[in-house]
């Protein structure tokens, strides 16, 4: 087995923001040489996630209302008390998970016809990391 990585990096100019990184993702693995095997995308920020699913932009609408329902943006959450005042991030990050592992057969991320990998910046506005690993013969 063998395995190849990548680093992306992003610099969100919202606090707030999703991105479709399925590209990068797809041409990490062409650039791993690896055709069966798996590729794992991970958020490396504890206010930041990785998820699957529909490129759409209602959905994306609806996800982010949804996440502001489940974890509102408020002062009084205990995290500020270390004067932070991202806890609603934390929360959110923990709702959509900070990686996923997508199949690789024949050379390409075997995803259903609709699926994309999307990158959730929850408390942007610095610099921020995603590491794409592949692995795999």
């Amino acid at each position: 087995m063998k395995s190849h990585t990548e680093y992306l990096t992003f610099h969100t100019q919202k606090l707030r923001e999703f991105i479709n990184i399925s590209p990068q993702v797809a041409s990490t693995l062409r650039a791993s040489g690896i055709t069966e095997g798996m590729v794992l995308v991970s958020a490396m920020h504890i206010t930041a996630g990785v998820w699957v699913n529909d490129a759409e932009d209602g959905l994306l609408a609806d996800i982010d209302e949804w996440l502001e329902h489940l974890a509102p943006f408020k002062k009084d959450y205990r995290h500020h008390r270390t004067g932070e005042s991202n806890g609603d991030a934390h929360l959110k990050s923990l709702l959509v998970h900070h990686q996923v592992i997508v199949p690789v057969t024949n050379g390409r991320l075997d995803m259903g016809p609709w699926q994309q990998i999307y990158y959730a910046e929850f408390d942007g506005r610095r610099k921020k990391r995603v590491i794409i690993k592949v692995m795999g013969e």
